[in-house]
């Protein structure tokens, strides 16, 4: 790598700034007329004043040659010289940048890993070839391509420019692979730049066989204390036997020394928290906490912050977020034309249920819990509310996507799906059918109990709700006397709370699509979330589709048609090796492919034009001193005085 070769080659202009300045050394002062005592010490000056010509001779003076050094030191930094062969010269450049959650990371310098990314992204767009083009990928969850294939400088700074960090787990592998397709496609000769700090969630082989690659580090070792697990649940009080919701939460500290921090709990609604703790972590290791605190009728379902004092480089997994649960008594209701049916039977024997009773006729017409499990008899209501569905004996035609046939004599059973969570620990050995009607289950799995003629009871279940139809009325058949029936309610009953808890507890990872179940019929949903976000999904099948969200905290999700209705949704990192702000050893992240690393580098040119940039300021500011220094009388005029 010998010689040296300039980037920006117009930075010579400056130096036609030397004519200018030359000139006004060598041109006459028009000097004023003033009474001496003595011409001795103005005879040189006398002389100048009677010569003709408008200049005078040059002399060489400090404040002179100060200020061309200056003025070739700033041109030097202008004309950004940089050594011979690590100007890019391939035809077409990707530039892949890691926008994942640690990359928001301050370093020690006060800079943030992506602002770091950024400058090296600069240098590498300032390193091109005049015929070279390039394009920007940013690799978070996924890869997606920011600015297309151009010979525009100022639109791929803007592209870099834009890029900010999302709270997500980096995976660089999607978006090596799209940059790596991109460059076969567009044929030539083809680099490949990657940028990250190495904290990835995934071990996928990055591979870019054929291309040449050169991965750029960023970042250095930090200490950080983060949150990476977290469960919020309703419990009971083993002293007071009253309810409590308790948070279970497991912190790591990822420094070399002990760290004592506390926890708190806050409702989303309030300033002040319904718990906290204090807690030591020692070194390198992961610890459990928990919090428990008596909610008010109020708190249940608001949303609930976890925080943690950590007063750290990544504050990003120092916050937390969840729901206030539920109560852990069970919202039922069941609507059926009988005075008292077995079922009604069945759900009055459990303790842990809200039972709501109306009649078939009521149920379209009064307001039901949005978590509610709904049992309905000798009916088929298309729009309904609650969390999971329970069909029995419904009319002939269409339920739930499934076809009911008309009722027929029935037989004994002969199977059933004992691996379905609704028919688990039971057995339907012996179970008698006087009438039924046959339906036709469509899907793998979807046909739960059969007799020798068909399907008696069916799964009709859809995204984010639990439907089960049953083909027969309890009383035309035998079933209810035996021990089987009491455990089928019981474990609906179950399946249902699991469905209630998954819907307002569960926590959602940033980075995955979130499926949120709506009233069937809805056909769009509002979604305000975290910085002022506000977008609208269309809903489909009684379910909301959201995007992967950017960022962690609440989303709220809102619609307005068949009934209004909302729910709260929690949006976590909660990554171990992102919350890791580890050097990572990036000569492992490319398995394949002609590999260069260069760790801790910001940009593949010399960095000469900052340090010419700095001496020709530091000589602008001597010259200064020096043109400002305190005039000394010379001893000749002080003997004359």
């Amino acid at each position: 790598m010998g010689g040296v070769e300039f980037l920006n080659p117009k930075g010579f202009w400056l130096l036609s700034a030397l004519a200018p300045l030359v000139t006004l050394y060598i041109l006459k002062i028009r000097r004023k007329r003033a009474k001496v005592s003595s011409t001795l010490l103005w005879r040189a000056a006398e002389r100048d004043l009677l010569a003709k010509s408008p200049f005078r001779k040059l002399v060489t003076e400090i404040p002179l040659l100060l200020q061309i050094l200056a003025l070739l030191l700033l041109t030097l930094a202008l004309a950004q010289p940089t050594r011979k062969g690590s100007r890019i010269g391939s035809d077409h450049v990707a530039i892949v940048v890691d926008t994942s959650a640690s990359m928001s990371a301050v370093e020690p310098n006060n800079l943030t890993r992506i602002q770091t990314a950024r400058t090296a992204a600069v240098g590498i767009l300032r390193a091109l070839g005049p015929s070279s083009d390039a394009f920007v990928v940013e690799a978070a969850r996924d890869g997606s391509v920011v600015q297309p294939p151009t010979r525009d400088g100022r639109a791929l700074e803007a592209a870099i420019e834009r890029l900010v960090v999302q709270e997500v787990e980096g995976r660089l592998a999607p978006a090596v692979a799209l940059a790596a397709d991109r460059l076969r496609t567009l044929g030539g000769k083809g680099r490949l730049f990657i940028i990250t700090d190495g904290s990835l969630a995934s071990d996928e082989a990055i591979v870019t066989q054929g291309i040449e690659t050169q991965v750029i580090r960023v970042g250095t070792t930090l200490p950080n204390v983060g949150v990476v697990r977290l469960d919020v649940r309703s419990g009971i009080d083993s002293a007071t036997r009253r309810e409590q919701v308790q948070v279970f939460g497991v912190l790591r500290n990822y420094g070399p020394v002990e760290r004592n921090v506390y926890v708190t709990a806050v409702v989303s609604d309030s300033t002040e928290p319904v718990a906290s703790r204090r807690v030591t972590i020692p070194p390198n290791e992961k610890i459990p906490v928990i919090l428990t605190f008596f909610p008010t009728v109020a708190m249940r379902g608001q949303g609930l912050v976890i925080h943690v004092a950590a007063n750290d480089p990544f504050p990003v997994d120092d916050t937390a977020y969840a729901r206030v649960p539920p109560p852990l008594r069970m919202p039922v209701t069941i609507a059926t034309p009988a005075p008292y049916s077995w079922i009604t039977r069945a759900l009055d024997a459990d303790p842990n249920l809200d039972l709501q009773k109306l009649s078939t006729d009521q149920i379209e017409r009064v307001n039901i819990d949005d978590d509610a499990l709904v049992f309905v008899e000798h009916a088929c209501p298309e729009r309904l509310r609650g969390t999971s569905f329970v069909f029995v004996a419904p009319p002939q035609g269409r339920c739930a996507g499934v076809d009911v046939g008309a009722l027929e004599d029935g037989e004994m059973v002969t199977s059933w799906e004992s691996s379905d969570p609704r028919l688990r620990f039971l057995s339907l050995d012996g179970v008698h059918i006087a009438k039924t009607s046959l339906l036709k289950a469509r899907g793998q799995g979807a046909a739960l109990v059969r007799t020798p003629r068909g399907t008696v009871v069916a799964d009709a279940s859809m995204p984010g709700r639990t439907v089960t139809i049953v083909g027969f009325a309890p009383g035309e058949s035998d079933w209810p006397l035996k021990a089987s029936f009491v455990l089928f309610v019981r474990n609906l009953v179950e399946l249902g709370r699991s469905q209630r808890a998954s819907g307002t507890t569960a926590q959602t990872r940033t980075g995955e699509s979130i499926g949120v179940p709506v009233p069937p019929g809805t056909e769009t949903a509002s979604v305000t979330g975290p910085a002022e976000l506000h977008f609208d999904v269309p809903a489909r099948d009684g379910v909301a589709v959201l995007p992967p969200p950017q960022k962690t905290g609440f989303y709220r999700v809102k619609w307005k048609m068949p009934h209004t209705g909302t729910v709260l949704l929690a949006a976590n990192l909660l990554s171990e090796t992102e919350s890791s702000l580890a050097q990572a050893d990036v000569s492992t992240l490319a398995v394949k492919g002609d590999v260069t690393v260069t760790a801790g580098s910001a940009s593949p040119t010399s960095g000469w034009a900052t340090w010419f940039a700095l001496l020709g300021a530091g000589v602008v500011v001597a010259d200064i001193l020096w043109l400002t220094k305190p005039e000394r009388k010379s001893k000749t005029v002080r003997r004359a005085a």
